[in-house]
């Protein structure tokens, strides 16, 4: 039997706590095995404990957020690696802490760990910035959904009337209703533009039972959404500082279809710059978990789901796509319809997202912009075919056409 294969002679395996790490090394001297904490002063002792035995490779688990302060610490000083835990698993019954850092090492010393993508510390610091727009957004929404709620609590009907009730009509016309005017009347004349012409029908939707509970509850809705709105504008400036350098990537993103400038932004805070790291498009797909499953056994196919991936990214994927499909004349419109009719809604925008992410990857490989191939590309890519179908599908209906071809 040929022996075992080495790719480390020196690595060690973590099995990360929230309150200890447990570190076994492997050298050809034999193992050792020590436990730390997770304080900043214990983590540093790891390193200088991993040091003094010229540890070259480590890795740990994607456990939760608890490999963040070790990553953060032995980070640029050792070639550190996360690995996803299912790939992992320790052999059943053998489960203690010292026996999971000791096969995490033996499984990095012999080359079978396939390292998660964990970006640079600016691109992780990007993230945390983008995810945190995303969630004050959300928070907004909610809160403003909780506004219209207590608003339809106490009978007033303004979201009946006017589209928006955070623009400034609505908003004036709630500042009146908190400061205790009762006159319907004088706070409908409050009305802009074109919500003068329902004059009458505000009237009637500002008549209700607004009393002290309800301006109790509308007034903390109110300055709770006007504190989300000064903390998204900070963090979306703060997000264009630290997006300065990538500029011309932001732009050249925010042209292909269904993309703004904020998806853009948030796509390039998890994906990076750097396409490089990346072997090649199928690769970003499949990591990204927007291709189809591929799990076969016995010549049959048992699932086609595409798995669980980077969420937010997914996130920001699926919503472009759904915009894309709102467009018109577009390729990504057209490829939308075309599967949403045959597979449903749900697959149509997951292929669309898995469209966007390869034209996403190429701009930001070669430095281009997104090229459009028009509504009708299908149409176009096999003329014939696209006639004979409308054909057939107008001979079903009892329809007689001749084909005449018409001037170009």
């Amino acid at each position: 039997m040929s022996a075992i294969q080495v790719n480390y002679e020196r690595c060690a395996g973590l099995d990360v706590h929230k309150k200890t790490v447990v570190a076994c090394v492997l050298t050809p001297e034999g193992e050792q095995v020590r436990t730390f904490g997770t304080m900043t002063k214990d983590l540093l002792a790891l390193g200088d404990w991993l040091s003094e035995r010229q540890v070259t490779h480590v890795a740990m688990e994607s456990t939760g957020v608890y490999w963040h302060p070790i990553w953060n610490v032995l980070e640029g000083t050792l070639e550190l690696v996360l690995a996803n835990a299912r790939h992992i698993k320790a052999v059943p019954g053998r489960k203690t802490d010292v026996k999971d850092c000791a096969w995490i090492a033996e499984l990095l010393r012999h080359g079978l760990l396939q390292p998660s993508f964990v970006p640079l510390r600016p691109e992780r610091q990007l993230r945390e910035l983008t995810r945190y727009r995303a969630t004050l957004v959300q928070q907004r929404t909610a809160e403003v959904n909780r506004l219209q709620k207590t608003l339809e609590s106490a009978n007033i009907k303004l979201a009946a009337v006017a589209s928006d009730i955070m623009g400034v009509s609505a908003q004036a016309m709630l500042a009146e209703l908190l400061a205790g005017n009762t006159d319907v009347a004088t706070i409908a004349n409050l009305a802009r533009g074109r919500l003068r012409d329902k004059l009458p029908q505000l009237e009637q939707a500002l008549v209700g039972r607004f009393d002290e509970h309800h301006r109790f509850m509308v007034a903390a809705y109110l300055a709770h959404i006007e504190y989300l709105d000064t903390a998204i504008t900070a963090a979306e400036a703060r997000i264009d500082e630290r997006l300065l350098p990538c500029e011309q990537a932001v732009a050249q993103l925010d042209t292909i279809p269904g993309i703004s400038r904020v998806a853009a932004q948030a796509l390039l805070a998890e994906l990076g710059t750097d396409m490089s790291r990346f072997p090649s498009v199928w690769h970003l797909a499949s990591w990204a978990k927007v291709c189809p499953g591929n799990h076969e056994s016995a010549g049959k196919r048992t699932s086609g789901s595409a798995g669980k991936g980077p969420r937010w990214l997914r996130r920001v994927l699926i919503e472009c796509a759904r915009a894309a499909s709102l467009t018109k004349n577009t390729y990504l419109a057209a490829q939308y319809r075309r599967i949403a009719a045959r597979r449903g809604k749900n697959r149509a925008a997951l292929a669309v997202a898995h469209t966007i992410l390869g034209i996403i990857y190429y701009i930001l490989q070669r430095g281009t912009t997104y090229q459009e191939l028009g509504g009708n590309y299908f149409d176009e890519r096999d003329r014939e075919a696209a006639i004979r179908s409308a054909l057939a599908r107008l001979a079903r209906l009892g329809v007689k056409v001749t084909r005449e071809p018409t001037a170009a």
